[in-house]
């Protein structure tokens, strides 16, 4: 079994509304966010390939179309568009159309993350 992984960048602007009042996220920040997808399985023998990294991006470029340079919280999904949220919106949107998807990483910054598996 191998994974292989593909990371992408968009900025956007949100505020978490649900984070409490005098909570430094409640107002309006943006971030220049990581989106890491991994997808597991076994090289194909004829190619020799779990899956060619175009179609990974293929599959994302839609999405970070919706995303990039834009106020997170007017997306439909993402009205309190914590780094939970947002990576579980992608899921959702990227396991139909990406076999293989094992995991998601969603950066805010350099040192902060969220991974999602999917649910159990």
């Amino acid at each position: 079994m191998m994974e292989l992984s593909r990371t992408f960048e968009f900025s956007a602007a949100h505020a978490l509304p649900a984070s409490g009042e005098g909570h430094r996220c409640r107002g309006v920040h943006g971030h220049n966010f990581t989106l890491e997808v991994v997808v597991r399985g076994r090289p194909d023998p004829e190619r020799g390939w779990v899956i060619d990294f175009g179609d990974i991006k293929r599959a994302v470029e839609p999405l970070l179309r919706e995303l990039d340079h834009r106020w997170l919280n007017d997306v439909p999904g993402l009205e309190n568009p914590t780094s939970e949220t947002l990576v579980r919106w992608l899921w959702t949107r990227l396991a139909p159309v990406l076999p293989g998807l094992a995991r998601l990483s969603v950066g805010e910054t350099p040192h902060t993350r969220c991974t999602y598996w999917g649910e159990e």
